[in-house]
């Protein structure tokens, strides 16, 4: 795998030291977390939703917390007891725990969970500040001082 080295761009750039920071994590192995897959989707312009595969957890196994821009799912599963009587041959579905974490951006909140279908659906939305929100600098024109230069009459 290429390693990308953003130290140049660092001199030539102000106030993206943290975006770079994040493109080179993504670069690193994240230990090979694969469970439980999810999905990212943007669901409107300021509105985000995590969808993740949670077959077989219902919503009491399942954990949320959100804390300075990290977002923790986790899913523990109780012990299955065996009330029907019927004895496990093959196991196909996984019921192992998980523990899955989101870097969020700076003002995104959560919003909601729900769980439906054996999929659960995390609600984001960014709620960026009226003060830090982009605005339009008028441009005034500066008063033009036009000096006159007076000819003097010859005698």
């Amino acid at each position: 795998m290429r390693h990308v080295d953003f130290s140049p761009l660092y001199r030539s750039t102000v106030g993206f030291d943290r975006l770079f920071t994040m493109l080179d994590s993504l670069a690193q192995p994240d230990g090979g977390q694969t469970y439980p897959p999810y999905n990212i989707e943007k669901t409107g312009e300021n509105a985000y939703r995590i969808s993740v595969a949670v077959a077989g957890f219902s919503d009491d196994e399942i954990s949320i917390e959100a804390h300075r821009n990290v977002l923790t799912i986790k899913g523990e599963r109780k012990d299955e007891s065996e009330d029907d009587g019927a004895e496990l041959l093959f196991r196909g579905i996984a019921s192992r725990s998980f523990e899955r974490r989101f870097q969020l951006a700076e003002h995104v909140d959560v919003e909601g969970a729900t769980l439906k279908n054996g999929l659960l659906y995390v609600d984001l939305k960014r709620n960026v500040p009226e003060e830090l929100k982009p605005r339009k600098i008028a441009i005034t024109a500066a008063p033009v001082k036009s000096k006159q230069i007076e000819a003097k009459t010859a005698n």
